[in-house]
């Protein structure tokens, strides 16, 4: 587990645009916080740091959002908060976009057991003004690995 204090929006831009340059497709990253607790704003900072060439937005009301990098590499942005179901959940084929790309998931709690059992989980709490804090949680290899990354990059400076 990692545990980190963000003092601005930017910064925590710049923690995800860390963990972007190191995803890869089949990576899942869920994102679970109340709404202004800065899931999007992370999430803008991973798919600037993985090479998107598109503007990321919260896909409320469209439930999944696709990005696209110019070397044909796809990162797919799912926001669970107006599912209804699990069996609506599950009509949305996670596995055909991890097949695809890496898979950033908000509101992930509200997928039941969709969600591959390993994955790097995020916990975001608003604490005050512009403070958040993230604590992040790998489950599996390959999620130590990029926690260790991460881990890495703060230290190396925020």
């Amino acid at each position: 587990m990692l545990e980190f204090f963000s003092r601005s929006a930017e910064q925590t831009r710049r923690i995800g645009a860390r963990l972007g340059g190191m995803l890869q497709a089949g990576d899942v990253i869920c994102l679970q916080g109340n709404l202004g607790a800065g899931k999007t704003t992370f999430t803008q900072g991973l798919a600037q740091g993985w090479g998107s060439l598109d503007t990321v937005s919260s896909p409320t009301f469209i439930l999944v959002n696709m990005y696209r990098r110019a070397d044909g590499g796809r990162m797919f942005h799912l926001d669970g908060y107006r599912l209804d179901s699990a069996p609506e959940a599950e009509e949305l084929d996670l596995d055909s976009m991890l097949a695809e790309g890496a898979l950033v998931v908000e509101w992930p709690e509200r997928l039941d057991d969709l969600i591959p059992s390993e994955h790097l989980w995020i916990g975001f709490e608003h604490i005050e003004d512009e403070t958040r804090q993230m604590k992040f949680h790998a489950r599996g290899i390959r999620y130590d690995g990029l926690l260790d990354g991460i881990r890495q990059s703060i230290v190396g400076g925020s």
